[in-house]
């Protein structure tokens, strides 16, 4: 059961949102009802999110989330507050925030958020542990960078192994140009481009021997990696 940190000083509405999120949301919900019983909960505690309300006594909730990143600079963070103001908004992002809710709100869409944000995350978590790929009759270790195809290895450079390793990830699913540009050349020029092209065309070659594996363009937005 996921466990959530709700910062909330009105007690009534605290006390609702924690037994809506834990009836509707299964989640564990441990209800603090200002920022210095907050962030003690916080060190005490394991939380997979975190809900700060921004008008707290004692630490209001951004003080509470600056605190929290120190700690913790990977926790999901939603700030909710009646203020509306877009420096309140630029303030919850430039802190660490994920999202941003603003009162009154529904408590079911505090609910999608929350699960949205969740299921985000676990991807991301998903994607930074994968290393270990089936490719149709290949298998790709991305740590060793080795293709293997029926005992025959084939080693790859870094540069084909990240863009193997992005194209495993979005398998039968489109990885665009961009996506893979910026994230293994931190840059989406012409010339960068024309880079991706050649290693493309390596890796091409590299599973040529299964005719049930394929990287194809898809016009006008990326790659896919199918394997049937």
């Amino acid at each position: 059961m996921q466990k959530i940190l709700l910062a909330e000083d009105d007690p009534n509405l605290g006390e609702l949102l924690k037994d809506y999120l834990e009836l509707k949301g299964k989640y564990e919900v441990v209800l603090a009802q200002d920022g210095d019983q907050a962030l003690e909960q916080f060190r005490k505690n394991h939380f997979d999110l975190c809900i700060l309300d921004v008008m707290m006594p004692k630490k209001d909730g951004f003080s509470l989330g600056k605190d929290i990143r120190k700690m913790d600079d990977t926790i999901p963070i939603i700030f909710a507050t009646a203020k509306g103001m877009m420096e309140d908004k630029t303030q919850a992002f430039e802190l660490g925030g994920d999202d941003y809710i603003t009162k009154p709100f529904r408590v079911e869409e505090l609910l999608l958020r929350i699960q949205a944000l969740l299921k985000r995350v676990s991807k991301e978590k998903e994607e930074e542990l994968a290393d270990k790929f089936e490719i149709g009759d290949y298998f790709f270790d991305y740590t060793s960078q080795i293709i293997t195809y029926k005992g025959q290895q084939q080693k790859l450079s870094t540069k084909e192994a990240e863009l193997l390793r992005l194209l495993c990830l979005k398998k039968n699913d489109v990885l665009t140009r961009e996506e893979a540009l910026i994230k293994i050349w931190h840059d989406d020029n012409y010339f960068t481009g024309r880079s991706m092209d050649v290693f493309l065309s390596k890796l091409r070659k590299y599973l040529k021997e299964d005719p049930n594996v394929e990287i194809v363009n898809v016009h006008g937005k990326g790659y896919k990696l199918l394997v049937s």
